[in-house]
């Protein structure tokens, strides 16, 4: 039984990771450092400020990172990928113009 489940999983890993590589499937790995990246750029800043913050660089990062992403999505024609990516890099471009916005007196 557990010869049986160690075979089925090294055939699943095979199967997901070396069988179905593709240069796509490098391209949404990229897509998906850059995507984490973000995260590891708002602890940085948040550890420099000793609070929590997010800095402007974790928008942008966002939106690459998931703008690579629905690009993969939509390559891969993936649903739930684009359904998600959709509405984030939507959330993502609307937080950038709250920055960047001229402040009204």
């Amino acid at each position: 039984m557990i010869f049986q489940l160690s075979s089925d999983l090294r055939d699943y890993l095979y199967d997901v990771f070396v069988a179905k590589f593709d240069l796509w499937v490098l391209f949404g790995l990229v897509a998906q450092i850059v995507f984490a990246m973000r995260f590891v750029v708002q602890w940085i800043a948040s550890e420099r400020a000793g609070r929590s913050v997010m800095p402007v660089a974790f928008w942008f990062i966002s939106l690459l990172g998931g703008g690579l992403t629905l690009v993969y999505g939509l390559v891969r024609r993936e649903p739930i990928i684009i359904i998600g990516q959709v509405l984030a890099v939507f959330i993502y471009v609307r937080n950038l113009m709250l920055i960047y916005r001229p402040r009204r007196g």
